[in-house]
């Protein structure tokens, strides 16, 4: 074996020392959850930095051709007790302050106290050289790798800098606006409730713009919720900077967003600013302790907390593949919730953890980057049963003590880091809505599953919509794509209407020994309120030319595998505070809505004409084609449909949004002209040309000198109404699409031609039986999703199973009334 020196002269050159903004990965390995307190320890790349376990640090030495390793391994310090301490060996604990887990003022998680040991280690050999060992070689190897293995051990971890942030996120600026904002004197007075989005009539994720009061949806994400993007086209057409969330605002503050700083922002002068338009934010508070503290303060009382985490009862400790707890990483536990259900799905199993050494073989030169190779990481920790290990008591040096339900489990950092990536929620350490996360998750496994199977097809399914012109009696059928099932909860059902109003009328009058009424409502009456008729009072009839009146009915038009049923808990009262219906709601062990299969057009039922309403266009200008909404088509061609289709669901729709367009295309789709260009009366198109203008021949140089195709450079261009950088970033969105391009003689791919091979493109919905049992849900325990805790329940080899962050254990009473997310699984016949 040749000199150890030797061999460090060799690698020298591939040693770095760490720079500022270099990434040190030297607390978790990317390709599993080993850590240097894991047996065996955790191997930092010295050239990449990136940390590896004993089991995948010879794949990437035999990979990468890198040999020098920083070895580190921590061993727990036995905990002593200080002189200074109680009888018990413990400083009595502070009352927690805030609504969070492991931050200052929140709820405590011990801190461990451990020694280290540091090396370097050559492989494959796996030569070892200490500290001691470098004092005797060269002074170029000496100084170079000192200087590496210090620079490593004093840089601040990936891990620790996500750590940093506060549970509510970040600190936020003053906006450069909030001093000398302008606010027009228009009249505008706000209501406290009942708001909707005054272009599309959204009545959820709305902004309110400080200046003119206008209130608007906000931005639209892949799967179809969030807004239509109105907020900040009225940005872009106003130049208006600051918009505050409605929904948000308490007397503490409010979200407020400023889009020409593109950024959250604080508002020094916001109550003034809502004060403009008649909202008062500091007559609402209605004690002197903040909501955080009146949080605190019912949480800790017996209540849903107690009940949902089974806090009466000593639950038995459970351990195993399959049942590995999550740590918290601060108000993380709607994450954790979410993917302890999602890996108990055969989809998202056979995806991610069937396939994970093809899916490491085949990672990029970061992992720590790459979604699928972090999900399959997680999945793999949560699945194994390698991390499902009680946890050493603090207390104890032999661990003889009664087992408390917690586990080593595992700290989703880097997962929780990329898929919060540049979101301005999930990026921070706030408490978040679980149904958020989980359609967000759906999002991104939509974006990176274009080829290949899609395990959140699973969960994808069809809704019918019939509209009924009560004036002509005729009807339009639409459809559209959803995931979840939001169910609604209609308080004036409730069983016990005499208890409520007894209790309340004690509250009242200040009785502090009222108790606590909780409001059963049945669950037949949620689904009643679902498949009731809606009235439609401002509905465009194509029938009579006219706004009128009109009945909508919702179906299922298909029923997923697995279906997601949301209690629409969440609600907001008339003095602005976000507030959570406390009710108590029998649902089903299993579920038949085979009776709200869609039945589409009923025999001797007369159909609405397909007649646009009357388009936009610009007054004094002589329109040749129609001014169509260009976020609209974008977002359309994004979900995959083709270009011309896409501009005449707007066209067709009158450009009112992105639901009614996304409707029309479903409707749509089997049409034999479904992809041909959009033709008007007076009006021609010719293959190539795009109705509104030609494309520049200067774009479409720049993207074919990047590697394209000119065919693909002229789909992207077209995709995004001939804008340059908006055409880079679809172009590199739709790889996948691009190259399975088929371009022929004529200049056009076989996709744009009338006579190409493959069906229309549009979502792919499994359908079967609407029969379901229970098999998991999830529970949120206080007053908002802005604050408070969530588990999860899931049913494994017919026991219930309470899965409460890292710890895991036997369910005695599964609060299946309580639950805020519920899931079923179709039930074979």
């Amino acid at each position: 074996m040749a000199d150890v020196g030797e061999v460090l002269m060799s690698v020298l050159s591939t040693i770095r020392v760490p720079k500022p903004g270099d990434r040190v990965h030297k607390d978790e390995c990317a390709l599993s959850f080993s850590s240097p307190e894991s047996e065996g320890g955790l191997y930092v790349c010295m050239n990449s930095f990136l940390g590896f376990g004993s089991q995948y640090v010879d794949r990437h030495h035999a990979r990468t051709g890198q040999r020098a390793y920083l070895h580190i391994t921590r061993t727990r310090k036995t905990k002593k007790e200080d002189d200074g301490n109680s009888g018990s060996g413990h400083p009595p604990k502070k009352k927690p302050t805030r609504l969070a887990i492991g931050i200052e003022g929140g709820f405590d998680v011990e801190q461990e106290q451990y020694e280290e040991d540091v090396k370097v280690v050559i492989l494959p050999d796996r030569q070892e050289v200490t500290s001691e060992d470098l004092s005797t070689m060269l002074d170029v190897v000496k100084e170079r790798v000192s200087l590496s293995m210090s620079g490593i051990m004093a840089a601040d971890s990936v891990s620790h800098t996500l750590q940093v942030q506060q549970w509510d996120g970040e600190v936020r600026q003053e906006s450069k606006h909030a001093a000398d904002l302008k606010q027009l004197d228009n009249g505008v007075k706000i209501p406290p409730s009942g708001w909707r989005c005054e272009v599309c009539d959204l009545q959820e994720n709305l902004w309110m713009n400080l200046t003119d009061g206008k209130v608007l949806c906000g931005r639209r994400y892949f799967d179809g919720s969030g807004g239509n993007n109105h907020a900040l086209l009225h940005f872009q057409e106003t130049g208006y900077p600051l918009a505050v969330k409605l929904g948000t605002i308490t007397p503490d503050g409010a979200d407020v967003y400023s889009y020409d700083e593109d950024d959250m922002v604080l508002d020094s002068k916001l109550p003034e600013h809502l004060t403009h338009f008649g909202i008062d934010m500091m007559t609402m508070e209605k004690t002197e302790r903040t909501m955080t503290e009146l949080e605190i303060a019912v949480n800790q009382r017996v209540g849903e907390w107690e009940v949902i985490q089974e806090s009466g009862t000593t639950l038995r400790p459970l351990f195993g593949p399959g049942l590995t707890g999550m740590k918290n990483l601060g108000n993380s536990c709607y994450l954790n919730s979410v993917m302890q259900v999602l890996f108990t799905i055969p989809d998202f199993q056979s995806k991610y953890v069937s396939n994970i050494d093809k899916i490491i073989d085949e990672a990029p030169s970061d992992p720590t980057q790459d979604f699928k190779t972090q999900v399959a990481k997680l999945g793999y920790g949560l699945l194994s049963g390698d991390y499902s290990k009680p946890a050493p008591d603090p207390g104890e040096e032999n661990g003889a003590s009664e087992p408390r339900g917690d586990q080593v489990g595992i700290a989703p950092r880097m997962f929780k880091a990329l898929v919060g990536r540049g979101h301005l929620e999930f990026s921070t350490n706030r408490q978040q809505d679980a149904q958020e996360f989980l359609l967000h998750f759906i999002n991104m496994v939509e974006r990176n599953c274009r080829s290949g199977p899609n395990p959140s097809e699973a969960f994808k399914f069809l809704v019918e919509e019939r509209i009924v012109c009560q004036q002509s009696q005729k009807a339009k059928y639409t459809q559209r794509v959803d995931y979840i099932v939001q169910l609604p909860v209609p308080m004036d059902q409730a069983t016990n209407t005499e208890e409520l109003h007894e209790a309340e009328r004690r509250r009242e009058e200040g009785d502090l020994s009222a108790p606590t009424v909780r409001a059963q409502i049945p669950f037949t009456a949620c689904m009643a309120a679902l498949s009731e008729p809606e009235i439609l009072t401002d509905f465009w009839s194509s029938a009579v030319q006219a706004k009128t009146t009109a009945t909508k009915t919702t179906r299922f038009a298909s029923f997923p595998d697995h279906l997601v049923i949301q209690i629409k808990k969440f609600t907001f009262g008339l003095d602005w505070v976000p507030k959570k219906l406390d009710v108590s709601i029998d649902v089903p062990d299993t579920l038949d809505l085979s009776a709200l299969r869609a039945t589409g057009q009923q025999p001797g039922e007369e159909l609405l004409p397909e007649v646009a309403p009357p388009p936009l266009m610009t007054p004094d200008v002589e329109v040749k084609a129609p001014v169509l909404d260009d976020s609209t088509v974008s977002q359309l061609c994004e979900m995959g449909f083709p270009m011309e289709a896409c501009r005449k669901a707007v066209y067709y729709t009158g450009n009112t949004g992105i639901d009614s367009a996304t409707n029309w295309i479903m409707s749509h789709m089997d049409d034999p002209d479904f992809s041909a260009p959009l033709v008007l009366p007076g009006c021609s198109s010719g293959p190539g040309t795009t109705p509104t203008e030609s494309l520049s021949e200067e774009h479409v140089a720049t993207i074919v000198s990047m590697g394209f195709s000119r065919d693909q450079a002229t789909k992207a261009l077209r995709a995004t109404s001939n804008i340059l950088d908006r055409a880079v970033d679809w172009i590199f969105s739709h790889l996948d699409d691009l190259e399975s391009m088929d371009v022929s003689e004529g200049g056009r791919s076989a996709a744009e031609s009338e006579t190409g091979r493959d069906p229309p493109p549009g979502p792919r919905v499994r359908d079967g039986p609407g029969k379901y049992e229970l098999f998991a849900f999830i529970s949120h325990m206080g007053t908002s999703t802005m604050c408070g805790h969530y588990v999860c329940h899931i049913k494994k080899d017919q026991q219930w199973v309470i899965f409460n962050d890292q710890k895991v254990c036997a369910s005695e009473k599964p609060p299946k009334d309580l639950g805020y997310l519920y899931f079923y699984r179709r039930v074979a016949e």
